[in-house]
């Protein structure tokens, strides 16, 4: 691997924005393949799961990441053309109804855009018809549905069975994720997998999609 490669593999584990974007756009700029600056993406945030489950990062510096991470996709983007990067496959995520959190969701999308998926991100507070609207539309395979609130294990309760009621269950896995999700969650809610952990859920979705 060139030092180059090297160095913006670092400074995105480091959490140099600054650095990182410049980096980025000299690579661009030097007509390098869009897609080993996306293999690099995924190696740093690679490199950034593991030092969390370490206890080396906290949610603090995985947010952190996860801005970076928008802003590296944004500017590769157009550089892939529209339509042109490859998929591994379409996600739909979001916070199911009654709740207003997001930032374990953002964190996700972000690390699961960086990874090659399509993500549809619904936003917050969304009820159940509108994630029945999203899988007739996007056809994903992978719809995740996050909560921090208690009372969010109900509303997600409810997508479920919203979903199997539309007919669309058999075509799409189900993960809920959140703070106060386990096991339990998962059977309670009839979903696929759960995951209170930002990394290991991407590692969930993955698995989920069938691509590892």
């Amino acid at each position: 691997m060139t030092d180059e490669r090297e160095d913006f593999i670092n400074a995105l584990v480091d959490l140099d924005e600054t650095t990182c974007i410049e980096l980025l756009k000299q690579r661009i700029a030097a007509k390098e393949d869009p897609n080993v600056i996306l293999e690099d993406v995924r190696k740093a945030t690679d490199i950034v799961g593991e030092r969390f489950e370490e206890g080396r990062f906290f949610v603090s510096d995985l947010m952190m990441a996860g801005e970076i991470l928008k802003q590296i996709m944004e500017v590769l983007k157009p550089v892939f053309g529209e339509g042109a990067m490859e998929s591994k496959g379409m996600i739909v995520i979001g916070t199911v109804g009654g709740d207003v959190h997001d930032i374990g969701k953002n964190i996700v999308t972000a690390l699961l855009e960086a990874d090659g998926f399509t993500v549809i991100d619904l936003g917050v507070d969304e009820p159940p018809e509108v994630f029945v609207e999203a899988i007739i539309e996007h056809k994903p395979l992978v719809v995740g549905l996050s909560g921090l609130l208690t009372e969010a294990t109900e509303s997600m309760k409810e997508t479920v069975e919203a979903i199997s009621e539309a007919g669309l269950r058999d075509q799409v896995k189900i993960i809920v994720g959140g703070g106060r999700t386990d096991a339990e969650t998962m059977e309670y809610t009839g979903a696929d997998d759960w995951s209170d952990d930002a990394t290991a859920g991407v590692r969930k979705f993955r698995k989920l999609a069938g691509v590892e």
